[in-house]
C-alpha cells in the first residue's frame, strides 16, 4: 500500500498529521508530503485513519 497525496486538493488542515503522525509528513507550510516508501503492514491501520481524517479527500491509497 503507498499513500498518494493530491497537492492540489492539499488544504493544510492537517489532520491526516494529527491522525497518523508517523505515516504523514507536513512541508514548512503545513501541507502533506507524499510518503516515499510502502506502507509498512502494521501502520495499514494509520494510513486509513489519515485517509478518512481528509476534508478534502486529498489523500488516497492505492
Amino acid at each position: 500500500m503507498r499513500i498518494t497525496i493530491d497537492r492540489t486538493a492539499c488544504s493544510g488542515h492537517a489532520r491526516c498529521a494529527a491522525a497518523a503522525p508517523e505515516l504523514f509528513r507536513l512541508d514548512d507550510d503545513g501541507y502533506a508530503l507524499p510518503l516515499d516508501t510502502e506502507v509498512p503492514a502494521e501502520l495499514e491501520q494509520a494510513a486509513h485513519d489519515g485517509e478518512t481524517a481528509c476534508p478534502e479527500r486529498a489523500v488516497t491509497l492505492r
